[in-house]
């Protein structure tokens, strides 16, 4: 039995294709988070329960968003994954990381 994380995903409006990518790894995105809010620059920010890894896209955050993720990731004792918007580099960083990619389940008939 393979084991699924959950991630929350912080910055960019639209995630484009990264869901499937990362439903390939085995991750499924708990909550997704622009980081345009003023409220997300908060040093007290708690990560919803649950959470195995957090995922910063780092072409569309500030520093200061990016600073007060990490801080409640390190709180929580949660995984971060720092990578740009695409799925070349969301790819890259799974890897090297170790989410390495799901085998494909095999049918039990031959």
């Amino acid at each position: 039995m393979t084991q699924t994380f959950s991630a929350v995903v912080v910055g960019a409006d639209r995630l484009g294709n990264i869901p499937e990518l990362l439903k390939g790894h085995n991750i499924a995105i708990k909550q997704h988070i622009s980081g345009r809010d003023p409220a997300h620059q908060k040093k007290t920010l708690q990560l919803p329960s649950g959470t195995d890894l957090l995922i910063l896209l780092t072409d569309f955050l500030g520093h200061n968003v990016m600073k007060t993720f990490r801080a409640a990731a390190q709180r929580s004792g949660v995984r971060v994954l720092v990578c740009r918007r695409s799925v070349c580099c969301m790819k890259r960083a799974l890897t090297q990381s170790g989410y390495c990619e799901a085998c494909p389940t095999r049918s039990a008939a031959r």
